[in-house]
C-alpha cells in the first residue's frame, strides 16, 4: 500500500510549480463563489458522493496550489491582527471579543461560499491569566507563571532542590515544607510536578528548563488529582543551572510572588465540511485561531489559519472530487489544545471513523524558520504515528523535493492539535516552522537566516503581528498544505488501513485530572510543534 502512495506522490510531484511563479495571480481574498464551467465527471480513486456542489474545473495538486497567492494570504493576516488591535488587549485569546470576531470572521466566509457545510461548535473553558517575579538573593531573575498556577507570596524563603526531576512522591523531601521547591523539567508533565510539590506543603515551584531558552508553560488543567498546586513559575536553563550550582555551596534565599486570575469562557471550534466528496471518507485539516495574552498571534497561528482559509476559497472554484474536505479551526489551543480534545472526544465511534486522516498547520511562517515536517514515520525521533502517518510525512517531503526545497523532521510529539487525533488511532502530519528553538548553524546554511537564535524571536510575544512573518516560506508551506489536501481529496487509497483506536477504557485512563498524557517521552523540547505553551 505504501508504495501506491509514493507512486501517486512522485506522479503529481512531477507537475509542481515553483513557489516563486510569477505567473499566479491574485484572487480576491473575500471572493469565491462559483466560476462555472463542467459540473460533471469523475476522477477515479474513491467513491464520489456527487452533491451537486462542484465548481468549475477539474481538482489536481498543481491547480489548487496556482490559487494561492501571498496577497490573498497578507489580507487574511491584516484582518487578524485589525481585530485584535481594534480590543484593549491587543490580543485574540479565546473568549475575548477579538476573538469571537475571529471566529466570526471564520464563518462568515466559509458559510457565504455556498461550499460548506458550517458551524460553531460551542464549548466552556476555564481561562487564565498570571503574573509573577522571583527573586534569589535580592537578585531578579526572569521568569514566567504557568497557566492555571495559583496566587502566592512566598518571602525570604528557602530555596530548595527536588530530587531527580520531581515526578514521584518520594522526589520531594520532607524539609521542602514551607519552602520553594527547584524542579527540573522533563520525564512528566509541569501539573504533576507543581501538584506533588504543593502536596510535599511547598510553599512554590520553580520549574528550569533542560533545553537552552526560556520557559513558559502551563499546568494543564484547573487541578490534579496528585495534591494541590504550588504557585509555580518557569525559568530558564541558564538560570536553574546556576542555582543548582550554587545550592551546592550555599543556602539561597527567594522571593516568588504569582497572582492568578480565573473564568469560565464560552466558546467555539469553527467546523466547515464540503458539500461534495464523499462523507464517509473524510480528509481533514487544521489551526488553531487563538493567541496567547501577549500579541496577536499573527504567526502563531495567523498563518496557519489564514492559509487553511485561503485554500478552502480556492477549492470551491474546482468541480466535484471524490472525498470531503472538513477544515478545522480550533479554540483555545493555547490554554492546553482543548479546543480540539473536545472535539474528538464529542465524536462517536461511527463520526470518527470516517474521518481518514488530519493535516495540523501551527506556525508556517516563522522569521528565522526552518521548514519542518512532522516525523510520521518516527526514523528521527523513534516515535511513529498511526498508520497512515509515514505515507504522509513522505507527501510533504515528495513536495519540498520537487520545489527544490530543504526540509527537516521535526518531532511527532503529540504537542498540537494534533495530538487527539493521533490518540484515536487517525493518521495526521503536517508543516511547521519553528518557535522558540533555536537555528543551529546548520539549519542557517540550509534555510538563510541567523544562527544561534530563535526561529521566532517573537514567539508568545507582543512583537507576534504583520511585521512577524517570513512571506516566501509562508506562501511555500500554504502551496505545501495545498498540495496535500488536494491529492488526498482526489484519492485516499495509497494510504494504509487506520489502526483500530485504544479500547474505551485505554482512552479514558490517559486522561488524568482532566489532562490527556501524552504517551511518548517527556524530556523533548516542547519547541511549539505546537501553538501553545507546553505542559511537559
Amino acid at each position: 500500500m505504501k508504495l501506491q502512495l509514493l507512486s501517486l506522490a512522485a506522479a503529481l510531484g512531477a507537475q509542481l510549480v515553483a513557489a516563486e511563479d510569477p505567473a499566479i495571480k491574485s484572487t480576491p481574498f473575500l471572493g469565491g463563489g462559483d466560476r462555472g464551467g463542467d459540473r460533471g465527471g469523475h476522477h477515479g480513486g474513491d467513491r464520489d458522493d456527487d452533491r451537486g456542489h462542484g465548481r468549475g474545473k477539474k481538482l489536481t495538486p498543481e491547480k489548487l496550489m496556482r490559487e494561492i497567492d501571498i496577497k490573498d494570504l497578507r489580507r487574511g493576516a491584516q484582518k487578524l491582527e485589525d481585530l485584535a488591535y481594534a480590543t484593549p488587549e491587543r490580543n485574540r485569546v479565546f473568549g475575548t471579543k477579538a476573538h469571537n470576531d475571529t471566529v466570526d470572521f471564520l464563518y462568515n466566509e466559509l458559510k457565504k461560499t455556498g461550499f460548506y457545510e458550517v458551524s460553531k461548535q460551542e464549548q466552556v473553558h476555564l481561562w487564565s491569566k498570571s503574573e509573577s517575579t522571583f527573586s534569589v538573593n535580592g537578585e531578579e531573575k526572569e521568569s514566567a507563571p504557568m497557566t492555571y498556577s495559583p496566587s502566592g507570596d512566598a518571602k525570604d524563603t528557602e530555596l530548595v532542590l527536588v530530587n531527580n526531576l520531581g515526578c514521584t512522591p518520594e522526589d520531594y523531601p520532607p524539609e521542602l515544607s514551607g519552602k520553594i521547591a527547584l524542579i527540573l523539567r522533563g520525564e512528566c508533565d509541569f501539573g504533576l510536578k507543581a501538584a506533588l510539590a504543593g502536596s510535599a506543603q511547598a510553599v512554590g515551584a520553580v520549574i528550569y528548563n533542560n533545553i537552552a531558552g526560556s520557559l513558559s508553560g502551563t499546568l494543564g488543567a484547573p487541578s490534579n488529582p496528585a495534591g494541590p498546586y504550588a504557585p509555580t513559575v518557569g525559568i530558564s536553563k541558564e538560570i536553574g543551572d546556576d542555582l543548582v550550582a550554587r545550592l551546592g555551596s550555599e543556602a539561597l534565599k527567594a522571593n516568588l510572588y504569582t497572582h492568578s486570575e480565573f473564568q469560565n469562557r464560552t466558546t467555539f471550534n469553527v467546523i466547515a465540511t464540503s458539500k461534495v466528496g464523499n462523507q464517509d471518507n473524510i480528509v481533514s485539516l487544521g489551526g488553531h485561531s487563538d493567541s496567547v495574552e501577549a500579541g496577536p498571534g499573527i504567526n502563531d497561528d495567523g498563518s496557519g489559519i489564514i492559509g487553511n482559509l485561503v485554500i478552502a476559497k480556492a477549492l470551491t472554484r474546482f468541480k466535484k472530487f471524490p472525498n470531503a474536505v472538513r477544515f478545522f479551526f480550533w479554540t483555545a489551543e493555547e490554554y492546553g489544545l482543548l479546543g480540539s480534545q473536545f472535539y474528538v472526544d464529542s465524536l462517536t465511534p461511527e463520526e470518527r471513523d470516517k474521518i481518514r486522516l488530519y493535516l495540523n498547520f501551527d506556525m508556517t511562517a516563522s522569521p528565522n524558520y526552518a521548514t519542518q515536517i512532522y516525523d510520521g514515520d518516527g526514523s528521527t525521533f523513534n516515535f511513529t504515528g498511526p498508520s497512515g502517518s509515514a505515507e504522509i510525512e513522505k507527501l510533504f517531503q515528495t513536495y519540498f523535493e520537487k520545489q527544490n526545497k530543504p526540509h527537516i523532521p521535526s518531532e511527532f510529539n503529540g504537542r498540537s492539535d494534533y495530538d487527539a487525533f493521533i490518540s484515536v488511532g487517525i493518521p495526521a502530519g503536517g508543516i511547521f516552522t519553528g518557535a522558540e528553538g533555536i537555528k543551529t548553524e546548520e539549519q542557517a546554511k540550509l534555510f538563510g537566516g541567523t544562527a544561534g537564535i530563535a526561529y521566532d524571536p517573537n514567539y508568545h510575544a507582543v512583537g507576534d503581528n504583520m511585521t512577524n512573518l517570513n512571506e516566501e516560506a509562508w506562501l511555500q508551506n500554504t502551496r505545501g498544505a495545498a498540495f496535500a489536501v488536494a491529492t488526498y481529496a482526489l484519492s485516499t487509497e495509497g494510504l494504509p488501513p487506520k489502526d483500530p483506536p485504544p479500547p474505551e477504557a485505554e482512552m479514558k485512563a490517559a486522561v488524568v485530572g482532566g489532562v490527556r498524557k501524552v504517551a511518548k517521552p517527556f524530556d523533548r523540547d516542547c519547541a511549539h510543534a505546537c501553538g501553545r505553551r507546553c505542559t511537559i
